[in-house]
């Protein structure tokens, strides 16, 4: 069973299904940055959710709107770009130049002011504030935007390329379905794999915070919540198949690439966390990837570990820009698309995250102290100011394994190997060999700072690597420094 057939049929059987792809970031505003920028947060400077994490601030509109790959394919490579729905979630704040501000880069502006819904919202048209409603036929988010998308496609100029960003809130709370989907997958409940509301007895202290066994209350909100997002990609699967059938009454289905994708996972009910994402686990940054187009065989997986840092050098790869013109974090997966032979590709990539949380107490949680944030059923925190961490996240022939450091008082580290407990449940840092954990923590240091081509170096586990220990030592001050350094 899943909500997305239409997709999966016309998507992921035409073309490659991505098996391994990530984000850097399981968070909506780093994540949608990355996408645009093609860089990791240490590079784009987003680092949260919030205008002071820099989430769609002046400076970043000064500083990383200019070079994100919708500017370059407009500017440079000649073409028609068309975006419609939920950008940055901070983007329309008054402090940052309200809906009147049109990033560079975009022919067609129709952006959701703020954060998701699917009534009731205001929508930037080209810089100007459009109010909707709650009427069904005319207001609800996703079809509003299916019906701009099939509009852009029937009077765009043939003359031109063009590209497209369509970026639904759905499946993000609250969750509010079609009227003709609200009685869909009743009997659905979340996936109770063995990570299921056990306690997280060997994580990082927010985890630990969880209460374990979650109360009936709890289980009975996450199992809903899950049914309902269910609920909203239905509504998402129909404007996949409004758009595909558009494209191939025009014409243009056989000279276009599509993609699919999501800009982080979500939890609900793993390690007795109720609902979020933000954390380090599989199932919060791990997300779907399906491409179809030209040079692309159909029904078809890749293995590869593949990022949202790939996608905008991508794109301007299928467009003939010259990538290395650009500062970008991430590699062009075309060769990947096309299947060639040979291909060099990363062994591993950057996790990271820095908390948001303020001095204050969650008022429904007084109980709980300052700092947390996203206190939701039972006073079960999802975030707070210190859940600030980094990880390395690699997958070879021969390791999958993911090594991460926080930046709180415990200098807490958590390593698991996916090949024996794919649902990590045993962090394994006590008892992982010495020397992979140094050369962990050396890859981390590198990563972190890493911009454009040395993010691409080999990694730990490639034959090109090289590990001096010596370095180990020296380079103390980069860890040190490493998160005050993102906080603008």
């Amino acid at each position: 069973q899943t909500p997305l057939k239409k997709t999966n049929a016309l998507i992921a059987q035409m073309g490659i299904t991505f098996l391994n792809a990530y984000v850097p970031s399981a968070l909506c505003c780093p994540s949608r940055a990355s996408i645009l920028t093609g860089k990791y947060p240490h590079n784009h400077h987003v680092v949260n959710n919030t205008l002071e994490g820099n989430c769609s601030s002046k400076l970043w509109q000064k500083i990383q709107e200019p070079y994100t790959f919708p500017a370059l394919l407009k500017t440079m490579c000649g073409y028609q770009t068309f975006f419609a729905g939920k950008y940055l979630n901070e983007y329309g704040a008054e402090d940052a130049g309200g809906v009147g501000h049109v990033p560079p880069g975009w022919s067609f502006w129709y952006a959701l002011e703020k954060n998701s819904k699917y009534y009731n919202y205001t929508l930037s048209v080209n810089g100007k504030a459009r109010r909707h409603g709650e009427n069904y036929s005319v207001d609800y988010l996703t079809d509003v935007l299916a019906n701009m998308s099939l509009d852009f496609l029937e009077y765009k100029s043939n003359f031109e390329p063009f590209f497209m960003m369509i970026s639904t809130p759905a499946p993000h709370s609250p969750w509010t379905a079609a009227p003709q989907y609200t009685k869909s997958f009743q009997n659905v409940s979340a996936p109770r794999n063995s990570n299921f509301n056990i306690h997280g007895k060997n994580k990082h202290w927010l985890i630990r915070q969880a209460k374990t066994p979650m109360t009936n209350s709890s289980i009975q909100f996450l199992d809903d919540a899950y049914r309902k997002r269910w609920q909203t990609l239905l509504s998402v699967d129909d404007l996949i198949e409004k758009l595909v059938k558009k494209l191939e009454l025009n014409g243009e289905l056989d000279n276009t690439y599509i993609f699919y994708t999501s800009d982080n996972g979500f939890h609900t009910g793993q390690f007795s966390l109720p609902i979020d994402k933000r954390q380090l686990y599989e199932f919060d940054i791990k997300v779907p990837l399906l491409v179809r187009g030209p040079g692309i065989k159909p029904n078809q997986t890749n293995k590869m570990l593949v990022a949202n840092i790939d996608l905008g050098p991508t794109i301007l790869d299928i467009a003939g820009y010259d990538l290395n013109k650009t500062q970008m974090d991430g590699m062009s997966l075309l060769p990947l698309l096309r299947g060639d032979k040979n291909v060099t590709w990363r062994s591993d990539f950057l996790v990271e995250y820095q908390g948001e949380g303020f001095n204050g107490s969650d008022p429904t949680c007084p109980g709980l102290g300052p700092g947390v944030t996203h206190c939701f059923p039972d006073c079960v925190c999802e975030d707070s100011y210190n859940n600030t961490y980094a990880c390395v996240r690699t997958l070879s022939t021969s390791w999958d394994l993911q090594y991460c450091e926080f930046d709180d008082r415990e200098v807490f580290v958590e390593v698991y190997n996916l090949t024996a407990d794919p649902h990590q449940i045993n962090n394994i840092a006590k008892t992982i060999d010495q020397e992979i954990l140094e050369k962990m923590n050396y890859r981390l240091m590198m990563l972190q700072s890493c911009s454009g081509a040395t993010c691409r170096t080999p990694g730990v586990f490639d034959p090109g690597y090289r590990f001096d220990p010596r370095l180990m030592f020296s380079n103390h001050g980069v860890r040190a420094r490493r998160f005050s350094a993102q906080s603008l």
